[in-house]
């Protein structure tokens, strides 16, 4: 009971006790990855698509219209198993509007599960897999923890980086040095 309890601080809400039922489901089967790897294809294709995104929000289109669309995306997808038989039971119980929140709320769990923190780290331009490598393990002898990275390119950062990590932000952008230096400069005058 315990062990739920500090999952709700994770994932709260309708899509909480979603994403803590699939994850304990996946869990028991052995599945945790396989689950997350088809949520990450899900998420994709919610992003990429508008009609897809369109159908998941619609309040017009009744649960067996839904439930019929999704399943063929799925099978399109080449999603199966237990991570199928869950957005067609999300799809079926009206709660696809939630689906979003419902991968979020898992994937958080499945990285509490495995001892992961997520940095999302913003950067100017790419930066090359030998610097990311430094970067995580650099975060990770902060922390104490293998730490995944959510990267996002940014130029109007103009050089530099900003992390977040939980709570805590680090902001070495360089836009943000030049303002620090602007605003010095003003009241040196």
């Amino acid at each position: 009971m315990n062990e739920l309890k500090s999952q709700d601080r994770i994932v709260g809400g309708m899509a909480g006790r979603y994403a803590t039922a699939l994850f304990e489901l996946a869990r028991d089967t052995g599945t945790l990855d396989a689950v997350a790897a088809d949520l990450d294809a899900v998420a994709a294709l919610l992003a990429q698509s508008p009609e897809l995104r369109q159908l998941v929000r619609s309040p017009v289109l009744g649960a067996d219209e839904q439930l019929k669309a999704m399943s063929i995306v799925l099978d399109r997808m080449g999603i199966g198993g237990l991570t199928a038989n869950f957005v067609k039971f999300v799809a079926s119980n009206r709660r696809l509007f939630a689906l979003p929140d419902m991968i979020r709320g898992y994937k958080a769990l499945v990285a509490r599960e495995k001892g992961e923190v997520t940095a999302e780290v913003t950067v100017a331009e790419s930066l090359p897999e030998k610097y990311l490598a430094a970067l995580k393990e650099a975060l990770r002898s902060v922390t104490g923890k293998d730490v995944a990275l959510k990267l996002q390119v940014n130029p109007a950062i103009v050089g530099g980086l900003i992390v977040k990590l939980g709570s805590r932000m680090v902001d070495a952008s360089l836009r943000t040095k030049l303002n620090l230096l602007r605003h010095a400069m003003k009241e040196a005058r």
